[in-house]
């Protein structure tokens, strides 16, 4: 299918699904919108601004300043375009994946080319050719054009098509080596949403590794470009906001306290509605450390000659962990995992998560419909679709890097797996 055909294909459906009858259960699916990317809260905060009041002093709206004056333009100037340009946007996220494992293919033959000499002579055969490096992005853009994540995230215009938009094209500028690019992007990305920070380090890695120089320079001026990018926006956010900074509570203050605990995909609300009141602080700082802190530095230990490996297992973590989670996240991350596909045949969970992907995903709406409206069901059953949703995708992210690691055993170490002779395996510990 020419790379065309597929663009049209996919805008056609997203673009058809968003005039259906059904938009509105669409875009109020609990696994597709949340409090923080909702269209219908998108929209109250529009009305609220567009009457001289300040949205940020309720609880309704939570998106950042910038994003508000965005859509107040396009929702009185020209609202007609909307669901075009939500379309357009995703399809340019799309595009944007394509050129991003385009040049990841470039930067990972040379990286072979380099360690050619020292991969076993057993081994030599797992060594990508160019045909087999040239696929990876045809089945990046198939993924994300396809997948019903990310059309149904599309469809249902939540502002996580804009959030996938600014990571898109910050992955883009890394892996093209544009440091202003990238940190600019991804300073948007996390003025919006606050968890794609994490991707400041891979994306500082992957710029140091391009740009040829001292490493420790290349990564003192990204952090100082994205730095000073993040805070001219807040600054920016402000001057909107006449000066003041309570929006700041509103907007990070909501992604870290958690206050809304209206059932979504993650695993936030379900705790913290049966938490005691006086441990909720804790368990707070516990999750959120969990989502921002806790694995940035040991998965930079291990991976960091692989940022872009690097920065998908980031990306996926803060999907399954951050605070308001949607389908749309899960989408992005999926459409990356091709660009790994020479990992595949060394993964063993394939079969299992794809079960668990697929049953998770038709169990997730009849029990919320047997909760809700049928009255049969609890919050347990739905939190434990949830849950082993997590747990699938969980088992995904491992299986990915011990597939990593054991390839990069057997191109040292060869295929043999004998120790004094004798049958081996390899064993995560």
């Amino acid at each position: 299918m020419g790379l065309m055909l597929k663009y049209v294909i996919a805008g056609l459906a997203r673009y058809w699904l968003i005039h259906m009858d059904y938009w509105q259960i669409i875009a109020n699916r609990v696994e597709i919108a949340t409090p923080l990317n909702s269209w219908k809260r998108l929209i109250e905060g529009v009305y609220l601004y567009d009457n001289n009041i300040n949205p940020y002093e309720g609880d309704s709206f939570h998106e950042s300043p910038l994003m508000l004056i965005f859509f107040h333009f396009f929702m009185k100037k020209f609202p007609y375009i909307l669901p075009l340009l939500f379309t357009i946007f995703d399809l340019i996220t799309a595009h944007l994946l394509y050129k991003t494992s385009k040049s990841f293919a470039t930067l990972f033959k040379n990286a072979q080319d380099k360690i050619k000499d020292e991969v076993n002579e057993d081994s030599k055969t797992m060594l990508l050719s160019n045909s087999r490096l040239d696929e990876a992005p045809d089945y990046v853009l198939s993924v994300y054009l396809f997948n019903p994540y990310s059309v149904l995230n599309c469809a249902g215009m939540t502002t996580t098509v804009i959030q996938n938009l600014l990571i898109a094209a910050s992955l883009w500028g890394a892996t093209s080596g544009h440091r202003i690019l990238a940190c600019a992007f991804i300073a948007l990305a996390t003025h919006q949403a606050l968890y794609p920070v994490l991707l400041i380090v891979p994306i500082a890695i992957l710029l140091a590794d391009i740009n040829k120089g001292c490493n420790k320079c290349s990564y003192i001026r990204t952090l100082l470009v994205f730095v000073l990018c993040w805070g001219f926006l807040i600054y920016i956010s402000a001057f909107i906001m006449d000066g003041s900074y309570k929006y700041v509570y509103n907007t990070y203050g909501f992604i870290l306290s958690v206050p809304d605990l209206k059932p979504n995909i993650g695993l936030f609300w379900y705790f913290f509605t049966e938490m005691f009141e006086h441990f909720r602080l804790l368990f707070v700082c516990a999750f959120q450390i969990n989502a921002l802190a806790l694995y940035i530095v040991p998965l930079t230990l291990r991976f960091k000659r692989e940022p872009v490996l690097l920065a998908t297992v980031l990306i996926a973590l803060s999907a399954i962990f951050r605070s308001y989670p949607c389908v749309g996240d899960v989408g992005f991350y999926l459409a990356l995992l091709p660009m790994w596909k020479h990992l595949f045949t060394f993964m063993q969970q394939k079969f299992i998560v794809a079960c668990a992907f697929i049953i998770t995903s038709a169990l997730g709406p009849t029990v919320w419909h047997l909760w809700i409206y049928s009255g049969s069901a609890n919050a347990n059953f739905f939190f434990g679709v949830t849950l082993s949703f997590a747990t699938a995708q969980i088992f995904l992210i491992t299986d990915l890097l011990f597939a990593y690691i054991k390839r990069e055993f057997t191109l040292k170490n060869g295929t043999s797996r004998q120790i004094d002779g004798k049958p081996a395996k390899l064993v995560l510990r």
